[in-house]
């Protein structure tokens, strides 16, 4: 079912100060930066070797990623995995009993389709499932 690991995203409380700190002290250069408006969040985007760093900021009082960051602090936020097909990956989740925050998927950064499982069902880890854009 999964193929790759997508990016792994770290919940900041200022995307702009995230940026300037990932890029001065770590020398990575932001290759994507988005507004993401079923999740009501910024992301930036860095990519590393196959895979990607993306920082998040919540842009409302009630996104998650806000509530994240208020309640825990900035942090690791999920790991994301690229599968080929989400509905079928949804419905092998859902066969086995798996908890889903994400029933159905939505639209995520790039025109991606995206669901989340919950992290009751993972020993407390968030975990993402992205199908790709063809044109991806």
């Amino acid at each position: 079912m999964i193929r790759t690991i997508d990016h792994i995203a770290i919940a900041v409380a200022d995307l702009d100060e995230a940026v300037e700190l990932y890029e001065k002290t770590l020398g990575l250069r932001v290759t994507h930066r988005e507004h993401v408006d079923s999740f009501n969040v910024d992301i930036a985007t860095f990519e590393i070797g196959g895979t990607a760093i993306e920082l998040l900021e919540g842009k409302s009082d009630d996104s998650a990623v806000r509530k994240f960051v208020e309640t825990r602090g900035p942090g690791l936020h999920h790991i994301a995995f690229v599968v080929d097909d989400i509905e079928k990956s949804l419905a092998t989740l859902r066969a086995q009993g798996v908890r889903l925050i994400d029933e159905t998927p939505r639209r995520g950064k790039e025109d991606t389709l995206v669901a989340f499982i919950h992290p009751k069902s993972t020993q407390k880890v968030l975990y993402e499932l992205v199908q790709l854009n063809k044109k991806r």
